[in-house]
C-alpha cells in the first residue's frame, strides 16, 4: 500500500508547527508572564526538552504497536496539551503546556516512520522528503501564521486554533494495512536503541550532524525576534519572515532523491558549508532585512538538505527498527534546538546580534566537521543487531 503522502505531509506540517508558535512572540508572552526577555528562550527550551524526551520514549513505541492507532492517539493528546497551553493564567502552567507540547508533537517523526515504512525502497527518499517538505513549511509558516493571529486575536487563539486543527486530523487520519512489528517488550525496545547508536557508525554521525545543525537554525529562529522588536516590527511583520525561510523547502525533494541515488555523503558536506557561511550575511541584521531575509533562505536550504538527507540514508540500516532510528536521530535534534534556543537569547542580552551570528556559525562549523571527518562507509543492514528486532 502506497503512503497518502499530501496527507501525511500536511499532518506532520501542523504537528511540528505547534513547537515553533512561540518563536515570533516571546516578548509578548514574556511581557504579558512577567518574564524578563533574556530568559524568554526557556520557552523553547522546555519545548525542546518535552520533544526531546517524547522522541525517547514515545517514537519508538512505532515498531511495537499499530502506528495508524498510535498516531490518532498522540493528535488527540497534543490537542489536550494545546488547549492547556492556550488557556494558561501562569507561568508554571505555560511552561508545563508547552512541554507537553513538545513532547506529544512528536507526532511528526512517526508520521515520517509510518511514510517511510509503506514506501518501496526506491521511493523511500521521495517520500521521506516530501513529507519533510511539509515539516518544513510547518515550521516556518507557524511563525508566519501565529504572528496574524496574535496580532488578530492575541496570542493564545495560536494554540486553541491548533488543537482543533489536530482533533480534525485525528478524525481524518487514513486507514492502513498492518506493518510488521517488533516482537520486543517496551523496556527492550529503549534499550534496543542505544544497541542501533554503537552499532552503527553512521547514525552516530547522522545525529551528530543534527546537533549541530538544528542549534544553528534554532540560533536564528528563536533569537531573530529580538533584534526585530526593537525595530517596532509588528507580530506579522516578525512571523513573515518564515515565508521567506520557506524556500528552505525546495531543498528537501532533490535532496532525498540525490540520497536515494547515493550522493548522501556529499550533499551533506556541501550543505554544511553553505550553513556556516550563510551567517555572514545574517550578520548585517541591524542594517539591513535584505541580508537577514538571504541568509535566512541560505541556512534553511542548507538545514533541510542535510537533514533530508540524514533520514533518508538511516531508515535502511535497520527497516524494522524505522521508529526506534528516527526517533533517535531526532532526539538529537531537540537537544540541538534547546541549546541554540537558550544560548542565543542568553547571549543577545549580553553580547549582542554579532556573538550570536558568531554561535551560529560555530554550529554550521560542527556539521561540517562531522561531515568532513566521516569516512565512506559500508551500510550495515546486512548484519542487524540482534537487540533491535
Amino acid at each position: 500500500m502506497q503512503p497518502n503522502t499530501p496527507f501525511l505531509a500536511t499532518a506532520a506540517g501542523i504537528a511540528v508547527a505547534t513547537v515553533y508558535f512561540a518563536q515570533p512572540l516571546l516578548v509578548t508572552m514574556g511581557t504579558e508572564l512577567g518574564i524578563a526577555p533574556g530568559t524568554v528562550g526557556a520557552f523553547i527550551t522546555v519545548t525542546q526538552l518535552g520533544y526531546g524526551l517524547g522522541l525517547f520514549f514515545l517514537v519508538p513505541v512505532g515498531d511495537l504497536l499499530d502506528r495508524r492507532r498510535l498516531i490518532r492517539l498522540q493528535f488527540v493528546l497534543l490537542a489536550v496539551a494545546l488547549l492547556l497551553t492556550g488557556i494558561a493564567r501562569n507561568a508554571a502552567m505555560l511552561l508545563i503546556g508547552l512541554a507537553a507540547v513538545g513532547a506529544l508533537a512528536v507526532v511528526t517523526q512517526s508520521l515520517v516512520a509510518f511514510g517511510a515504512a509503506l514506501s518501496a525502497p526506491a521511493e523511500r527518499g521521495r517520500t521521506v522528503g516530501a513529507i519533510t517538505s511539509g515539516v518544513v513549511i510547518g515550521i516556518l509558516l507557524a511563525r508566519t501564521t501565529s504572528g496574524l493571529l496574535t496580532d488578530l486575536a492575541g496570542w493564545r487563539s495560536v494554540y486553541l486554533v491548533a488543537c482543533g486543527l489536530c482533533l480534525a486530523i485525528a478524525l481524518a487520519l487514513p486507514r492502513s494495512a498492518p506493518l510488521p512489528r517488533s516482537n520486543l517488550s517496551y523496556g527492550a525496545l529503549l534499550r534496543s536503541m542505544l544497541d542501533l547508536w554503537r552499532s552503527e557508525p553512521l547514525f552516530r554521525e547522522s545525529a551528530l550532524r543534527a546537533f549541530f545543525i538544528f542549534a544553528s537554525f534554532s540560533t536564528l529562529w528563536t533569537s531573530i525576534a529580538l533584534p526585530l522588536t526593537e525595530r517596532q516590527l509588528s507580530h506579522t511583520a516578525i512571523g513573515a519572515f518564515g515565508l521567506i525561510g520557506a524556500a528552505g523547502a525546495l531543498a528537501a525533494g532533490p535532496a532525498g532523491r540525490l540520497a536515494d541515488q547515493g550522493h548522501g555523503q556529499l550533499i551533506a558536506t556541501l550543505a554544511s558549508m553553505l550553513l556556516a557561511t550563510s551567517w555572514l550575511l545574517t550578520a548585517w541584521t541591524p542594517y539591513s532585512l535584505v541580508a537577514l531575509a538571504t541568509g535566512a533562505i541560505l541556512l534553511d536550504l542548507a538545514v533541510q538538505a542535510i537533514h533530508v538527507t540524514n533520514q533518508s540514508r538511516i531508515y535502511p540500516l535497520q527497516p524494522d527498527a524505522g521508529s526506534r532510528l528516527i526517533g533517535g536521530y531526532m532526539v538529537f535534534y531537540s537537544l540541538g534546538s534547546g541549546v541554540g534556543a537558550i544560548a542565543s537569547t542568553a547571549l543577545y542580552e549580553r553580547a549582542g546580534w554579532t556573538a550570536v551570528c558568531g554561535l551560529g556559525a560555530a554550529f554550521g562549523v560542527g556539521s561540517l566537521v562531522t561531515s568532513v571527518r566521516a569516512a565512506p562507509r559500508t551500510s550495515r543492514a546486512s548484519r542487524p543487531c540482534e537487540s533491535c528486532r
